[in-house]
């Protein structure tokens, strides 16, 4: 047994992975959330590749597709409504071997949190607020909370971790912007409703898309381009909608529809695009997971998987290591950082077809689009984007969870 206490700031994905490996191995790990309760709401994400493995190995498959969608068809549709451009999304489980699944992220969010909440400490609506780091441990003052000592630290917490600021440095020192502005809601009864399908409006520098969820929700995500970063403050929502009502009033298709729709809605999800990039993850005791780390970016598709799997290899080398933060930090690293720059690279280029700038860019992008349906440009243009070429280390199994890798959770809905 380690028996070493680690606090992991931010209950996403990449904090209860961590921790539920962590506990695992005997380590002591807390969990710390500024939220007053898990997060909802948000947008649906694509799942696939080693995160798809890590779930697996977690008992979470039959969880995961009994909360995703099996989507069909990326539909673009012209001002009327009319087909342009698309494709079938079964070009991406031939790929990936049928390990594909879309999933909102609030959903996989919660069956990650439902995993350790009983195993482990939790604390909600406080926030780290200084960080101490001494030959003892380090020393963490909170918010809200009397300060503690662990033996560790983590921040887990996205692309604006509080943990990143406090023992790195501002953010603007590792944040690259991509150009882009993004917001999701969702709202009930929307119409009409094409039940697996992403239909998306596209006019240059800009993207509407809605998609149809469970319980008669509606996804709707919204990208357009932004030469400076919005600076509106993340919590004034009624500026938020202005922003997008200056967008997208007049834009043709559902527009205003979905518009009226947003004025009503009650949660927003609202952010500028960016990647994390930083020379090291970790100093001293403190080390950095998932988008606190490495953010690719939301339009890359895949943060959610790679957070996953780098909380997976963190807890593993700590195992590894006997607790010893100095060598599995560096072990950390030197198994991910190839693998994660190009995913960084990847979704960097991507991120431009996401809302072409110009009409013939949005143009190459329709007809590119078209030629998905051949299975041999599919493996050229998006096949070596969507394979991951990580070999996942082995770490010894733990011996005091024997049995508990191929546990499945029960669905609170029905009691089963």
């Amino acid at each position: 047994m380690v028996n070493k206490s680690v606090l992991i700031s931010g209950v996403g994905i990449a904090g209860p992975t961590l921790a539920y490996w962590l506990e695992a191995r005997g380590f002591r790990p807390t969990l710390i959330e500024q939220s007053p309760r898990p997060r909802a709401g948000g947008y649906v994400i694509d799942f696939w590749g080693r995160g798809y493995d890590i779930a697996e190995r977690m008992g979470l498959l039959a969880d995961i597709a009994r909360e995703g969608y099996q989507v069909q068809e990326v539909r673009f549709v012209d001002r009327r409504g009319r087909r342009v451009g698309g494709f079938g999304v079964d070009v991406f489980r031939k790929i990936t071997g049928g390990r594909y699944v879309s999933v909102a992220r609030s959903a996989l969010a919660e069956l990650l949190y439902r995993t350790i909440e009983s195993r482990c400490e939790v604390v909600f609506d406080d926030s780290v607020a200084g960080i101490e780091e001494h030959d003892g441990g380090v020393t963490v003052s909170f918010e809200r909370a009397s300060a503690r000592t662990f033996d560790m630290v983590v921040g887990a917490d996205g692309l604006h971790s509080v943990v990143r600021r406090i023992a790195f440095g501002a953010q603007n020192s590792f944040e690259k912007y991509l150009g882009y502005v993004v917001a999701a809601f969702e709202i009930e009864g929307y119409r009409p409703r094409d039940e697996d399908v992403y239909v998306s409006y596209t006019l240059p520098g800009k993207q509407i898309a809605r998609f149809a969820m469970q319980d008669d929700r509606t996804m709707i995500l919204l990208v357009f381009a932004a030469t400076h970063p919005s600076s509106v403050d993340p919590h004034d929502m009624q500026a938020q909608k202005a922003i997008l009502h200056r967008e997208y009033d007049g834009a043709g298709w559902e527009c205003r529809q979905m518009l009226a729709a947003l004025d009503r809605c009650e949660a927003l999800y609202f952010d500028r695009v960016s990647q994390i990039r930083m020379e090291t993850w970790s100093r001293g005791r403190v080390a950095l997971v998932g988008d606190a780390a490495f953010c690719p970016s939301l339009l890359a598709g895949q943060g959610a998987a790679l957070a996953m799997t780098a909380s997976y290899v963190l807890a593993g080398e700590l195992a590894k290591a006997g607790g010893c933060h100095e060598t599995a930090f560096r072990h950390y690293e030197s198994v991910l950082r190839s693998f994660i720059a190009e995913k960084q690279n990847a979704a960097k280029q991507f991120a431009g077809s996401f809302a072409p700038k110009t009409g013939l860019g949005l143009y190459l992008r329709n007809q590119i689009s078209k030629a998905l349906s051949l299975p041999f440009v599919a493996k050229l243009v998006v096949g070596r984007g969507v394979v991951d070429r990580l070999a996942l280390p082995a770490y010894p199994s733990p011996s005091t969870w024997e049995g508990r890798e191929q546990h499945s959770l029960s669905d609170p809905r029905t009691g089963s």
